[in-house]
């Protein structure tokens, strides 16, 4: 029986070419792609997660240890879009307008795909018409906002009002962060959640959308 407990371990080790091997065993086993995903990779992430929240490990594992999810996610996709699981939900994320940072932001992606998230990443200095235009187009449960700069945190208040004004703000769950980012400004501008860390930004959706 294979262990999807290994995959969980060689995951948090980063083991990119175990994580393959040991998915493709399971899966030739016949064990379901929801479960191996479930169980092995999201377990996985799930529990460098708490790691990193606690300062237990930092962004270079996590990001290694992304890349080994992205290995097995390569033989998982085909499988579960064959099977008809459940379609995930959708974690739209974008840098506002004004802003070139992206470590963070790509951080929360994979916390988020590494939580069953799937994940559209819009990329940097995204104007507010834009972030409508892919709210339309993706129909996301969650839309992630970030802002490393104190000077691109109002463009964050035009990016929420520009979604209320297109009659979009019942669809979907705001949630921002960013260095210069409160709990405060969030509740100013109208946001659904605040996230201070990359971690907790899984926290935070899966909380708004009754996940948790």
């Amino acid at each position: 029986m294979a262990d999807l407990n290994a995959i969980a371990e060689s995951l948090m080790k980063g083991q990119a070419p175990k994580v393959k091997e040991l998915v493709q065993a399971a899966v030739d086993e016949g064990i379901s792609p929801q479960q191996i995903l479930t169980e092995g990779l999201i377990a996985g992430m799930n529990v460098l997660g708490k790691k990193f929240k606690a300062n237990e490990v930092y962004i270079p594992e996590v990001l290694i240890a992304a890349r080994a999810m992205h290995a097995g996610m390569g033989i998982l996709k085909p499988l579960l879009a064959k099977s008809g699981a459940k379609a995930a939900k959708v974690f739209m994320i974008g840098t506002v307008k004004g802003d070139l940072h992206d470590i963070g932001k790509n951080l929360v992606a994979m916390m988020m795909e590494g939580a069953g998230f799937d994940v559209a990443d819009i990329g940097i200095d995204v104007t507010s018409e834009k972030f409508v235009e892919m709210v339309r187009e993706k129909k996301p449960e969650v839309l992630g906002m970030s802002a490393l700069l104190t000077t691109t945190m109002p463009a964050m208040k035009s990016a929420v009002e520009a979604i209320k004004a297109a009659g979009l703000k019942d669809s979907v769950k705001i949630v921002i962060g960013g260095a210069p980012i409160t709990q405060s400004f969030a509740d100013e501008i109208g946001a659904d959640g605040y996230a201070p860390d990359a971690a907790s930004a899984v926290d935070v959706s899966k909380k708004l959308l009754g996940m948790q």
